[in-house]
């Protein structure tokens, strides 16, 4: 998960006290993205922010056709044009007036690179220091990899373009409950031999860290067992709750390991913790879904500025029938904007 290349030394911090533009990319434009970013526009909270729509005008255009909206926007041709005064919608089209041939429902090397374009542009901008916060609509993976990313996920590919070579992962949010994963897109068989203690310490303090910019004043952190019962297997004395121990010490507020089958009732739905921190993809995963799918977010964590994203995928299904659920995109939003408004 960790880039050799040295950290730039930018922080949300300072990415935050400043007045720039959310920037909003409309995510594949084979899938549901565009009419859902196209509906959050005219949702009431974007109203106090300033954004910046990157993408191709084309695709925004079909997604506002499918949503039937018509977005009071001011289309620019550089970033200069945005006033820091004023909460307003921009839209920077980057298409160089090319027609991008893709197919809503399908996976493709045209929508890809649609995708790499705008993001690839907002992580320069972010670079430059020039916006506050990146809120996208969902990306497909094998569209990506079509379009020739060598990385197995987005979240590996902006770490690359934002020069991070300290620890980072992926949260989830559902009702401001937080999760992180010590292995997220990793073969199952190769869990065990990444937890140890180091390597679990790890979103332990990132998240802590995250969440007390996000408003917690001490985050109430479980973490999650590897084996069934926390007890068949020599992982949870080895090296979790050493890990949990040694974060107590630092002051965080960390508790467990907690068996999987029965974390999301204890963390989530008793109300006990603010966050859980599992060592497996589909541990956390799994619970976060049946609980909150519909109102799921990513947080790309340990980045130099907040970076956000629906939860759920591309949704091939019921793309360009204007009934995706809008909630998920709304509650995106709002993490961006609300950290970058602090």
């Amino acid at each position: 998960m960790v880039s050799n290349t040295k950290i730039k030394k930018v922080t949300i911090l300072t990415m935050r006290n400043q007045n720039l533009p959310i920037a909003v990319l409309l995510g594949d434009p084979s899938g549901i993205g565009p009419e859902l970013i196209s509906r959050l526009l005219n949702d009431m909270v974007t109203e106090t922010s300033n954004i910046v729509i990157i993408g191709d005008r084309q695709i925004f255009e079909a997604g506002e056709k499918i949503a039937n909206t018509n977005t009071n926007i001011r289309f620019i041709k550089n970033l200069d044009e945005v006033s820091k005064n004023n909460f307003e919608k921009y839209f920077l089209d980057i298409s160089e007036g090319q027609n991008i041939p893709y197919k809503l429902g399908e996976c493709s090397a045209y929508s890809g690179e649609s995708v790499m374009r705008a993001l690839n542009y907002a992580l320069e901008l972010a670079n430059q220091e020039k916006i506050s916060a990146i809120n996208f609509g969902p990306f497909n993976k094998t569209s990506l990899r079509l379009a020739g990313s060598s990385h197995k996920d987005e979240l590996h590919l902006i770490a690359e373009k934002l020069n991070v070579s300290d620890f980072f992962c992926e949260f989830n949010v559902v009702d401001n409950f937080w999760t992180a994963r010590v292995t997220s897109h990793v073969a199952l068989k190769d869990v065990p031999r990444f937890i140890t203690k180091e390597n679990i310490l790890k979103p332990i303090k990132l998240i802590h860290k995250t969440m007390i910019l996000n408003g917690f004043k001490s985050p109430r952190i479980a973490v999650q067992a590897l084996n069934p019962h926390a007890e068949f297997g020599t992982e949870e004395q080895d090296e979790i709750i050493p890990a949990i121990k040694e974060a107590q010490k630092l002051g965080i507020d960390a508790d467990g390991p907690l068996p999987c089958d029965t974390s999301f009732i204890t963390a989530y739905k008793n109300k006990n913790h603010d966050c859980l921190v599992g060592m497996y993809h589909d541990a956390l995963q799994c619970g976060l879904k049946a609980f909150g799918f519909d109102r799921g977010v990513t947080v790309q964590g340990g980045m130099p500025l907040l970076i956000t994203t629906p939860a759920h995928g591309t949704a091939f299904d019921i793309a360009g029938q204007n009934k995706a659920n809008l909630e998920p995109t709304i509650q995106a939003f709002k993490i961006a904007a609300q950290i970058t408004a602090k």
